[in-house]
């Protein structure tokens, strides 16, 4: 706040005028990473259209083709609405993928075997549907945009992997895995049939493999004296 007194034509000082530097207002928190990159529309409807959308495109006709005009007008809503919650194509696409595969794939149901046939169903899932159609072009797509391919692996693959971590760091500490585990190697093993039989089409993704993926990893997984009375068995 800064005071000056004005002096009127006749020499006499008048009553000291207040000029304000600028606006008072209370500081209002920062948005927060999450919802500033990838939106958090208040509409579920918007999200449901709009992925349906993003897919539709990255299966069509690929990543080039997405922009958020283009999906406004799929969806019939303003585009400025959609740069309001994803101010660039590659978080858009972020979202549709994020919205397919989900982010917390692991719940904590007190068994590693549950927390982990539901991660990988929901990778059966996305990748039985729309999604599958569309990885091949994504992952071309990566290949020559690296900051796409730098926020996919953040927000996408990163995310998912550490609920899938922590699922494997409470089966430990419940003795129903080694401890000495390499944890990245088990969730390669337990995620990249689903993207292989995505990509290559050789084989079915259904909840079949669910289980043998599962069970199979598990017992590679197993406690040293777990898998000495499988061997003896």
């Amino acid at each position: 706040m800064i005071k000056f007194r004005q002096i009127n034509i006749n020499g006499a000082i008048s009553m000291p005028t207040t000029i304000r530097s600028g606006p008072r207002r209370r500081d209002r928190p920062a948005a927060s990473l999450e919802s500033r990159r990838l939106g958090r529309p208040k509409d579920e409807r918007i999200d449901t259209e709009v992925v349906a959308a993003v897919l539709g495109v990255l299966k069509s006709r690929g990543y080039r083709a997405v922009t958020i005009e283009s999906i406004a007008r799929r969806v019939k809503r303003a585009r400025t609405s959609l740069y309001r919650r994803w101010p660039s194509k590659r978080h858009l696409v972020a979202f549709a993928v994020i919205h397919a595969l989900g982010m917390e794939p692991a719940p904590n149901t007190g068994s590693l075997r549950k927390d982990l046939m539901a991660a990988v169903d929901t990778l059966r899932a996305a990748f039985a549907g729309i999604l599958r159609h569309a990885l091949a072009g994504l992952l071309s797509d990566m290949a020559h945009d690296r900051k796409l391919a730098a926020m996919i692996r953040v927000e996408v693959l990163e995310r998912r992997r550490q609920s899938m971590r922590l699922a494997l760091a409470r089966g430990k500490e419940r003795g129903e895995i080694a401890a000495d585990l390499n944890v990245d190697l088990i969730l390669d093993m337990l995620t990249a049939p689903y993207y292989f039989r995505a990509l290559f089409g050789h084989a079915p993704i259904d909840r079949t493999m669910n289980q043998e993926i599962v069970d199979y990893v598990l017992r590679a997984a197993a406690p040293s004296i777990v898998q000495s009375g499988i061997a003896a068995s």
